[in-house]
This record gives C-alpha cells, structure tokens and sequence, in this order.
C-alpha cells in the first residue's frame, strides 16, 4: 500500500493527515510515478483553509499537484517515457504521497542536473509567471515592476523577464534584496514610500506591472506609476482587479484563463527545465518534510518560508 495525505474538513493545518491508499495500474495514457519529493504550495493552503472555493468535502481529500519521481509503470499508449526514467509532474492531483497514477500530458522528464526537490517545486510558480508575463507581452523594450520579487512566482518572473531582456525592479524585504538583485533585478523596500522609490528605480517608467503580493500599497502603487492598466496584472487579488481596472490570472478571478494563456502555464515546465539544464535559472529551496509532518510544512509557507518547502516521501 501507499501513503498519501488527505484532509476531512476545511481548516487549519491540524487537518491533514496521513492514510494508506491504494495506487491502480496505470490506464492508457498514464504513467505510475514512485514521489521523490512534492512541492507544497500556496494554493494547496487556500483550498485546504476553505479560502479558495472547491467542492464540498464528501470524503478524504487528497492535495498537491507538483512532484518530482520514479516512473514505476506505463500504461498503453504511452510514448517517450519507460519505468525508470525520473520525472517532474506539473498539474497533478493528489502529490502529497508516495506513489501516484498521472495522465502523461503532466509529466515530463528531470534532467540529471536538476535535483527531485528543485523538480516539485517548480510546477505553479513557473507556470504562473511564465503564462503572466507571456500575457502581459513582456519585452526586451520593457521596465517591469514585480510585487512580491523574492516569492517563489516572484522569483521564476524576473529571471524570465531577465532573459527576454527587460528592465526589473522587483519589491521585497531589504533582508531577501541580495537574492533579487542576484537573478537580475533592482531591489526596493515595500512600505510607506514605495511609490518614490520606484520612480527613483526606473526614472524612465514603468511600462508594466505584475502583483504577486496582493497588498492595497502594491495596487495603489502599481496604478500611480504604470503608463497603461492593462499592462498591470495581479495574480493574488483576482476579485477585485476587474472593479479597479487591471488584469488579473487566477488568483479568485471570475474570468478562466483563456486557451492560449494554459497553453503557457503547460510550455513553461520543459521551458524551465531547460534553462536549468543549461544553468540559466535557478530555484531556491527552503525545508523538505516527511509525509507525516505536511502540516509543519505548510504552515512554514504561511508563515513565509525564504525558498520553496518540498515533501520527501
């Protein structure tokens, strides 16, 4: 038998826990996947908390929906992957366990120079950073303000926009400005003040906008200094970009992401994978955690854990 970590009811992290679950031979189209390691996100918080709205709870629910593992079995169809190779999942369902069944669309294979922890912790923030700034057509031509820089989605944003060329200024907390400035982008201090210290960090202004942060300093700001709302965006306060006049993706917008924006949230994990290959980006790790112990782990990403916290069955 296998293990997996479910919840009952909404609430606080005291509600996970871990059962022995049964894992079926993989269909056509699937592959079965021994977890390495599981990366535990925000959004995996919401929805256990009953801050993301999600089906009633009827019976044991399992959650995470990025890892990294040991392809155990193949079923039929299935081309280009065998047992034995190492993989990442992106878009899963139920990660946080030792053994998975998974549609091959959401795996792809780990290059030996990226470790399993690096693997699972990349699926949703490169994936919501890639598909924003793709949105937001970010370009070399560019200066781009990032709420929230030093955040794992924070972080996957400026070294794409690095890449791509354009200018970044990115907010955070003058303890993390060594790791902003390290991936590419000029660091400012949130709090009272911010909009002047924008300005005086792109004196030739800021042309687009991108809210990993959701605080009121970071909208109101991000409105004062861009040159066009619709080039501002925010991924955490989604409800309310509409009344307000900017963008939003996710982040509890009424609005689905439109079929070519998925198409970038799937693109932008081999994309990844890639750039790490070749040594062109870079993710920070926090803690890894045992299965039994997913409640520490996800309260340390609430309580705002430096680098991405993984699971290691």
């Amino acid at each position: 038998m296998a293990h997996a970590v479910v919840y009952d009811e909404f609430g606080g992290p005291e509600v996970l826990h871990l059962i022995e679950v049964a894992v079926p031979a993989p269909t056509a189209g699937q592959v079965a996947v021994a977890v390495t390691a599981a990366g535990v996100n925000p959004i995996d918080i919401k929805l256990r908390a009953g801050m993301r709205a999600s089906k009633p709870i009827t019976s044991a629910r399992r959650t995470g929906s990025d890892a990294a593992g040991t392809i155990t079995a193949v079923g039929d169809g299935v081309d280009g992957f065998r047992v034995g190779d190492d993989v990442v999942i992106f878009g899963g369902h139920g990660m946080y366990a030792t053994d998975v069944v998974v549609g091959v669309e959401h795996v792809h294979h780990r290059p030996p120079q990226v470790s399993a922890a690096a693997g699972a912790a990349l699926g949703i923030p490169v994936g919501t950073a890639y598909q924003s700034l793709r949105s937001l057509a970010v370009r070399e031509d560019d200066t781009l303000l990032i709420h929230g820089g030093s955040g794992a989605v924070g972080q996957a944003a400026i070294q794409f926009a690095a890449l791509w060329g354009a200018n970044v200024v990115a907010t955070a907390s003058p303890r993390r400005f060594d790791r902003v400035s390290e991936l590419g982008a000029t660091p400012v201090a949130y709090g009272p003040g911010l909009e002047e210290r924008v300005r005086a960090a792109a004196p030739g202004g800021v042309s687009v906008v991108f809210d990993a942060a959701g605080t009121d300093e970071a909208l109101e700001v991000s409105l004062a200094v861009a040159t066009d709302p619709q080039r501002v965006a925010t991924i955490v306060r989604g409800a309310d970009a509409a009344g307000i006049g900017i963008r939003a993706f996710s982040g509890g917008s009424p609005t689905p992401l439109t079929e070519q924006q998925l198409a970038w949230r799937a693109e932008a994990l081999p994309v990844t994978l890639a750039l790490m290959a070749a040594g062109h980006f870079s993710v920070e790790l926090a803690a890894s955690f045992a299965l039994s112990e997913a409640a520490r782990a996800q309260q340390l990403v609430s309580d705002g854990a430096d680098g991405k916290v993984t699971l290691s069955p």
